[in-house]
């Protein structure tokens, strides 16, 4: 599906953008895919996905890398092997080795208490010889999404597909260079936040993602978020 970039664009919420983004993925319709959705944001519009495409709902677990100076700042993104995606202007950014080991040990080990509590609901689905979709609620650096199509590839899917319901011009590229599609309704120059294209955009604590979980399979269409 061709990409451009658009500029006005603002959704209701992450429900609003999951059924939008669901248009845009009709191909995979009847495919049984795999929507992988990565904690927590993604989680409430993967479940639209999911539900919409007749598919079965999981999760990927990735986080950014944060700069000790600049929390908001990603340095990089790490799944819960510990296997790590850094960003290109690392070298740039003042940290030493001792503090980005910290951090990598900060987020693995949240990522590892991620894992417990949503296993209390979803046992991990198989991904091997299945079209597999990852799914955020937008893409700014685009390093935790790299990061999660890099991990889920090397569990064999049959097709791997990023899907987001905003992202940013600068970074389609390279999460284009790890996908074998990319979908994204919405592609703006004029990129701050995820949150400027979102009337709602309210935190997703894990509870709240543990019961979206829950309810997947189930009437999804009720979760608003």
């Amino acid at each position: 599906m061709p990409t451009r970039p658009v500029q006005q664009r603002i959704y209701i919420d992450r429900t609003d953008a999951g059924r939008i983004l669901v248009g845009a993925l009709s191909a995979y319709r009847g495919t049984d895919p795999l929507v992988l959705a990565i904690p927590r944001g993604g989680i409430p519009v993967g479940a639209i996905v999911a539900a919409e495409l007749g598919g079965q709902l999981d999760t990927v677990l990735v986080h950014k890398l944060r700069a000790p100076s600049s929390p908001e700042t990603a340095i990089g993104a790490i799944d819960e092997l510990g296997q790590c995606t850094m960003s290109p202007y690392i070298d740039l950014i003042s940290l030493s080795a001792k503090e980005l080991e910290l951090e990598k040990t900060v987020q693995l080990e949240m990522l590892h208490r991620r894992r417990i509590a949503y296993a209390q609901v979803r046992s991990r689905l198989d991904r091997e010889n299945r079209p597999i979709i990852i799914v955020d609620d937008g893409l700014a650096t685009g390093l935790t999404m790299i990061a999660a199509l890099k991990y889920v590839r090397q569990g064999h899917p049959q097709r791997l597909i990023a899907a987001v319901p905003v992202a940013a011009q600068e970074s389609v590229s390279a999460v284009k260079a790890e996908a074998d599609d990319f979908i994204c309704p919405l592609i703006s120059k004029g990129f701050q936040s995820v949150g400027q294209f979102y009337q709602s955009f309210l935190p997703i604590s894990d509870d709240r993602a543990v019961e979206i979980l829950r309810l997947a399979g189930g009437d999804t269409q009720t979760v608003r978020v």
